[in-house]
């Protein structure tokens, strides 16, 4: 563990102007609070947050960074508030801590509720301030660092799959590969024991092996480079065993057959030299096709520049090459740290504008789980690089689509596309983007984004966008469903009702507003006369209780007092024929003589029923396909309140223009009902089909 005087004396030697004394009090502030609290190793708990100060340093960060490395666990672990910590270093201190503080684990929660909220809160905190990111990837590096200490396999594995899911992604994202490597091999040994152990003899056995090999190739590499003039520096090394078991895993080899285990890098002193070293490169050695990208020209989202290509070594070994210069070395490998990136006020810079859409899909989110779904798939990579017809440069992940590059481009853009031009050539929607496609997006003001969509774009921005812009539509929908039915229950009303009455009323009834109001109708999770009662109060006093469908059920066949419920599964409603089901410990069963679950019931003993004379009142389930234009939605609603028909539950279940299918409960009296209902809507105009369920 760093001692006070050498963290002080690390962050003077490259800012000689940092308050030593804020320093200083910073660091033993941390002691006391935390005091004697002890980690799963056995170390005081204090050693955590010095390390984690230490790899900020290692970062060359400024001073309220490290200040805050410090601090972090303090308003979490301690007594420590955050007005203590804005009294003690400031308030930009406080916003940081606060900020990394609300990171902090929620373990009530599902496990994928708890990682979503974490991400939420994560990136809402990192959208405002960089440092915050910074610090917690290194509070998590060094967390992983001492994981093998907690007893538990579970809660290893557990942080272990987070750190895989999230946080990794994220580091690479910054371009902070160190971290995100370290991460990665970490994670990996937690999570896949068995093959992490064999993967690291067989490089134990090579090493043993090779005598020295990857220093010769280094320097068969280095000595091509200079008998041609160009003085640099190269050094190989071994890829981790992450990242052999992976490639692994998607090609379907077995370790012999990972040909390029070894990675070499060279670095030159400018580009000039990079693009010099390319073409000696490939002029000594044979290189592999389709191996070669360049980094430089097209960097990646996080800033990462450089040269890669792939060679055969003595005919037969293959050997990849990385070629840039020292700046990008540093830059790679720490990424927006490197640059002090947080001082950027612009968002939309190239390094960090990917901020923006994270931001974007943390709105567009309906719950934890999609959100957690849509993050990674914003925040993995894999991606090929496409272009707008002004040469506008787009990264995207393999596998994108033209509705993928239009969300991309712009949200409005994607929900306005029609149909796109890939190369000059009209293509599908759902094609995929290749490296260097020219990408002409076309539009129309009228368009929507569609469900269908969702089948094949891979992206976490249009996912987010399409599911929101689907669920508003329903909403629509609903709503329209609701204004149709107030008409008929505002010519239920003693006086005319005004836009005043109605805004009044939903704010009687707590919804938001009139919109509120019409979709709570159509949902019906308000009944007619609580709608009245809120617009005129007083106005249902004399009128007779709403008439409710009048129920009386009774089944022929069951013996005296027991107990019976209707089959969900298939709606059975009076004048069906009707079967029972009687399994151990539970009651009847009664369902249609043709329901496919009836096959289920092989370990039930089946009884034969018949309704009871005068049995009516059921709910049956119907599916309608509706056209897609204006008003057919309202004229379903129509069919069902001529026929005296009550909806309990309505779901859209597929989009499909220029069709909408639809499945809802009604109540009925009996199947004479229902047939009649199925006719009426069978013979509107405004329905493609309509079935029961």
């Amino acid at each position: 563990m760093l001692r006070q005087y050498e963290l002080v004396e690390r962050v003077k030697s490259y800012d000689p102007d940092a308050d030593e004394a804020l320093l200083n009090r910073a660091y033993v502030y941390t002691v006391q609070k935390h005091g004697s609290q002890m980690r799963a190793s056995g170390d005081p708990y204090f050693s955590h947050p010095v390390e984690v100060a230490g790899l900020m340093t290692d970062l060359k960060l400024d001073q309220e960074t490290i200040i805050t490395a410090l601090l972090h666990d303090t308003v979490e672990d301690t007594l420590a508030t955050i007005d203590d910590v804005r009294a003690n270093f400031g308030d930009e201190v406080a916003r940081l801590v606060d900020g990394v503080t609300k990171l902090s684990k929620i373990e009530q929660m599902p496990e994928n509720e708890r990682a979503a909220e974490n991400l939420r809160k994560f990136l809402l905190a990192m959208s405002e301030d960089l440092r915050v990111l910074l610090v917690k990837l290194a509070d998590r590096l060094h967390n992983m660092r001492t994981l093998h200490h907690i007893k538990k396999p579970e809660k290893r594995r557990r942080i272990a799959r987070e750190t895989m899911d999230i946080y990794a992604p994220l580091a690479e994202r910054v371009g902070m590969y160190e971290y995100m490597r370290e991460m990665q091999l970490l994670a990996f040994e937690q999570l896949e024991p068995e093959a992490y152990t064999t993967i690291t003899k067989r490089l134990e056995q090579l090493r043993q092996t090779d005598k020295g090999e990857v220093d010769r190739i280094a320097l068969d590499i280095k000595q091509a480079l200079s008998e041609a003039g160009l003085e640099v520096e190269v050094w190989g090394r071994e890829k981790h065993p992450y990242s052999i078991w992976k490639k692994m895993a998607e090609r379907h080899l077995p370790f012999e057959q990972v040909s390029d285990i070894m990675a070499f890098r060279v670095l030159t002193d400018n580009v000039e030299d990079c693009y010099r070293a390319l073409g000696i490169l490939h002029t000594a050695f044979q290189f592999v096709p389709g191996r070669f990208k360049d980094y430089i020209s097209t960097p990646k989202n996080n800033g990462y520049r450089s040269l890669h290509t792939t060679l055969f070594y003595d005919q037969s070994m293959r050997v990849e090459v990385q070629i840039r210069t020292r700046e990008m070395n540093q830059t790679n490998e720490f990424g927006l740290a490197a640059h002090w990136a947080y001082k950027q006020q612009d968002k939309a810079d190239g390094a960090v504008g990917w901020l923006r859409d994270l931001i974007e899909i943390v709105d567009s989110s309906h719950d934890a789980e999609e959100l957690l779904e849509h993050t990674k798939l914003a925040i993995y990579q894999d991606r090929i690089f496409a272009f707008t017809p002004k040469g506008a440069l787009f990264q995207l992940p393999k596998g994108a689509t033209p509705v993928d590059f239009a969300f991309a481009v712009h949200t409005d853009l994607g929900a306005q596309t029609v149909g796109a031009k890939i190369n000059g050539r009209h293509m599908p929607l759902r094609t995929q983007l290749g490296n260097g496609d020219v990408v002409e997006i076309i539009k129309s003001k009228n368009a929507e984004p569609q469900l269908s969509w969702l089948g094949f774009v891979v992206t976490g921005k249009a996912r987010a966008a399409i599911r929101r812009a689907v669920r508003l539509k329903e909403r629509d929908e609903v709503a329209e469903i609701g204004r149709k039915l107030f008409e008929e229950i505002a010519d239920r009303l003693p006086a005319k009702v005004g836009k005043k009455a109605i805004r009044q009323a939903a704010e009687t009834l707590e919804l938001e507003d009139a919109e509120d109001l019409m979709y709570a109708i159509g949902a019906s999770k308000i009944s007619d006369r609580d709608v009245m009662e809120a617009i005129v109060p007083g106005s249902t006093k004399d009128m007779p209780e709403e008439p409710q469908l009048d129920r009386a059920i009774s089944i022929k066949g069951l013996t005296p007092g027991v107990g019976f419920d209707l089959a969900e599964c298939c709606h059975p409603v009076p004048g069906d024929r009707i079967v029972g089901l009687r399994r151990p410990k539970k009651g009847v069963e009664v369902h249609a003589i043709d329901c496919l679950e009836l096959a289920s019931g092989v370990d039930a003993d089946w009884i034969d029923l018949s309704w009871g004379e005068r049995s009516h009142g059921a709910v049956g389930r119907l599916t309608v396909v509706l056209y897609n234009r204006p008003g057919t939605l309202a004229e379903m609603a129509g069919v069902f309140a001529r026929s005296n028909a009550n909806v309990m539950h309505l779901e859209l279940t597929q989009r499909d223009d220029p069709f909408h299918t639809y499945e809802l409960d009604i109540e009925v009296q009996d199947l004479a009902h229902l047939t009649r209902i199925l006719s009426a809507l069978r013979a509107s105009d405004s329905v493609a089909q309509a079935d029961r369920i």
